[in-house]
C-alpha cells in the first residue's frame, strides 16, 4: 500500500497537472486566449495549450430569455389547408369531380359528390388521409389524425381529431427545438439553452445576448421559403399576400407552389453585382433544381413570387428558363436583414408558427452579484471545511486539504474540456461537493484511527484505513452518482446544471481521496518514518 514507485508517482502528478492545466483558460476573457494563442512562436504546436473554457450561464453572465408557444390556431389552419390540398390530390387521382368545390371548415374540410359510384369511388382515397398516430412510449395509441364521416346529400366531411392536433403540436415542438438550435449555432451563439416547457411551449435561454428584440425576430419566424406565380386577376384560385415591393399592398398569387424552401441545400447573403444592394443566393438539392427549372421554363415572360412566411418579398420576371438550381433573393434587403433571412433559410422553416409569450433580458450586473456572492460561499465553506480538516487530523487533514484542492481544480478542467455552463446551481453542486469530497478522507482516517486503537501497527492501519473504507466510499459515491443521474436525465435547465457539476464532483472525488492521498501518505511515511498516527 505504501510502495508507491517514482514512475506512478510522477504518472499520478502527470495527470492532475494535466487536469489543472486545462481549468486554466478559464480563469481568462476569450479575447486574452486568443491572444495568447496567437502570441506563441510559430515553431511551438498551438494544439498543445489549452483554449476551451467554462461557459456562464444566463444567470451569471446575464442575456435574454424567450419563451415560445404554438400558435394552436395557425396549426389547425394550416393543417386545414394541407387537408385540403390532399383532398384535391386525391379527387384528381381518381378522376373525380368534386360539385362546388372543397370547402375548409374551422377543423377540416368538406366536399359534396353526388354520384354514388364516383364517391364510393374515391372514399378509399380520402380514408388513407387518417393516418394512426403512435406514442414514443407505447407504440400505436389507437386515435387517427382525422375523421373522415360521410353525410347526407352525397357530403363527405374530413376533420382533424383532438389527438390529431396534439400529436402534431408535439412533432412541431420537437422539431422545432432542432430548427432553432441550427438557427442559433449557425450565429455563433454560445452554449444556448433550447428545452421543451410543457406539451407547446420552447423555452430559449441565451446568455451574453443582450438584443432580443433581433433575436425574437430571428426565431419567431418560421422562414416558409415558396416559389409560386403571379396570378393575372384576383379571382379563382388564389391567395392575396402583401407585398414588399408594393410597400404591403396586397397582390394575387397563385396557390400552387413551383418549388419551396424545404429543396434547399444552401443560403448566403451576397451582393448584387450591378446595385451593389444585399440579397440572398441559394442553391437547390436536385429534385428542387428539377421543378424551379421546369417551373420557369414553362412560364418565361411571368413573374415569380417569392413568398417569405406569406409575404411577397420580391417577384421578379423570368427572362428565361432557369435550370442551374441556384438564384438570388432581393428585396431592399440591409446586410443584417440579408444575413439573418441566410440563417433562416439555412436553419430550415419552423413546423409550425410561434408565438413569444415572454420575453425577459437579464443584466450582466446581476450576475456578477451571483458570481460574487457564489465566490464568497465557496471560499467560506472551503475556508471552513480545511480548518475543520486541520484542526482534527493534523497533518493528514493538511494531506486531505491539499487533495481537496486538487479536487476543485480537476471539476474545473473537467467542466472547461466539456465546455459546459456553469450556472449558479452549479455553483452550489460544487460547494456541496467540497463537504462531500472530505467525507471519504474523514471515513479513510476514522478507520485508520480505529485499527491502531485496536493494537495495530502504524503501517498495518494505514493499510486497513483504505482498504476497508474503500467500499464505503463507493456504496456512498455510488448512491450519489445515481442520484444526480437521474437528475441529469430528468431535470431539465439548472436542475441539469447542477448535476453535471455534481457528477464530475463525484468522479474526481473518488481519484483525490483515494489514489492522491494514498500517494502523499507513502510519501509522508516514506520521508518521516514515523511510529503512531498523527491525531
Amino acid at each position: 500500500m505504501l510502495r508507491f514507485s517514482r514512475a506512478k508517482i510522477i504518472a499520478t502528478l502527470g495527470v492532475i497537472l494535466i487536469g489543472l492545466g486545462l481549468a486554466v483558460p478559464s480563469f481568462f476573457s476569450p479575447e486574452q486566449r486568443k491572444g495568447f494563442v496567437a502570441a506563441l512562436p510559430s515553431w511551438f504546436p498551438a494544439w498543445i495549450v489549452p483554449t476551451r473554457a467554462i461557459v456562464l450561464g444566463l444567470d451569471l453572465q446575464g442575456g435574454s430569455q424567450l419563451l415560445l408557444e404554438v400558435d394552436q390556431n395557425e396549426l389547425i389552419a394550416s393543417q386545414a389547408k394541407a387537408l385540403r390540398d390532399d383532398v384535391r390530390r386525391a379527387l384528381q387521382q381518381e378522376n373525380v369531380r368534386a360539385d362546388g368545390g372543397i370547402s375548409l371548415l374551422p377543423r377540416g374540410v368538406q366536399v359534396k359528390i353526388a354520384d354514388d359510384a364516383a364517391r364510393a369511388k374515391v372514399m378509399p382515397k380520402l380514408r388513407e388521409l387518417s393516418q394512426p398516430i403512435s406514442s414514443p412510449l407505447v407504440g400505436q395509441t389507437g386515435a387517427r389524425t382525422v375523421d373522415v364521416t360521410e353525410q347526407p346529400g352525397g357530403v363527405i366531411r374530413l376533420t382533424l381529431t383532438d389527438a390529431g392536433i396534439t400529436d402534431r403540436t408535439r412533432r412541431a415542438v420537437s422539431q422545432g427545438i432542432e430548427v432553432i438550435r441550427r438557427r442559433l449555432d449557425s450565429t455563433g451563439t454560445t452554449e444556448p439553452s433550447i428545452q421543451q416547457q410543457g406539451a407547446d411551449r420552447i423555452l430559449i435561454q441565451v446568455p451574453g445576448e443582450q438584443n432580443p428584440e433581433r433575436l425574437e425576430k430571428l426565431l419567431g419566424s418560421t422562414a416558409k421559403l415558396e416559389f409560386r406565380m403571379l396570378a393575372d386577376s384576383p379571382s379563382g384560385d388564389v391567395d392575396m399576400l402583401p407585398s414588399k415591393d408594393e410597400k404591403g399592398a396586397k397582390v394575387p398569387v397563385e396557390r400552387r407552389v413551383m418549388a419551396d424552401g424545404g429543396e434547399l441545400t444552401d443560403a448566403q447573403p451576397a451582393f448584387d453585382q450591378q446595385t451593389r444592394e444585399p440579397m440572398v443566393s441559394f442553391k437547390f438539392n436536385l429534385r428542387g433544381a428539377q421543378r424551379f427549372g421546369q417551373a420557369t421554363s414553362e412560364n418565361v415572360g411571368r413573374r415569380m413570387a417569392i413568398v417569405l412566411d406569406n409575404e411577397v418579398v420580391s417577384a421578379p420576371v423570368i427572362r428565361s428558363a432557369i435550370t442551374g438550381g441556384s438564384g438570388q433573393i432581393t428585396g431592399n434587403f440591409t446586410v443584417q436583414q440579408a444575413n439573418d433571412l441566410a440563417v433562416l433559410l439555412r436553419a430550415g422553416a419552423l413546423p409550425a408558427k410561434f408565438t413569444v409569450v415572454e420575453r425577459r433580458v437579464v443584466g450582466p450586473g446581476l450576475g456578477r452579484d451571483s458570481i460574487e456572492a457564489g465566490k464568497l460561499a465557496t471560499l467560506v465553506a472551503a475556508g471552513l471545511v480545511v480548518t475543520f480538516m486541520f484542526a482534527t487530523y493534523g497533518t493528514f487533514g493538511f494531506i486531505a486539504n491539499i487533495a481537496l484542492i486538487v479536487h476543485v481544480g480537476l471539476i474545473l478542467g473537467l467542466m472547461s474540456v466539456l465546455e459546459a455552463t456553469m450556472t449558479l446551481p452549479g455553483i452550489a453542486g460544487i460547494v456541496l461537493t467540497i463537504g462531500t469530497a472530505v467525507d471519504s478522507n474523514v471515513l479513510i482516517y476514522e478507520r485508520m484511527r480505529e485499527e491502531s486503537r485496536a493494537g495495530r501497527s502504524l503501517v498495518s492501519a494505514l493499510q486497513a484505513g483504505f482498504d476497508r473504507a474503500f467500499a464505503t466510499i463507493i456504496d456512498s459515491n455510488s448512491t450519489m452518482a445515481i442520484a444526480a443521474l437521474i437528475l441529469f436525465f430528468l431535470g431539465s435547465g439548472p436542475v441539469k446544471g447542477f448535476a453535471v457539476v455534481f457528477i464530475l464532483g463525484i468522479l474526481t472525488t473518488v481519484i483525490t481521496a483515494v489514489t492522491l492521498t494514498r500517494m502523499m501518505i507513502a510519501v509522508w511515511y516514506k520521508t518521516f518514518r514515523p511510529k503512531a498516527l498523527p491525531f
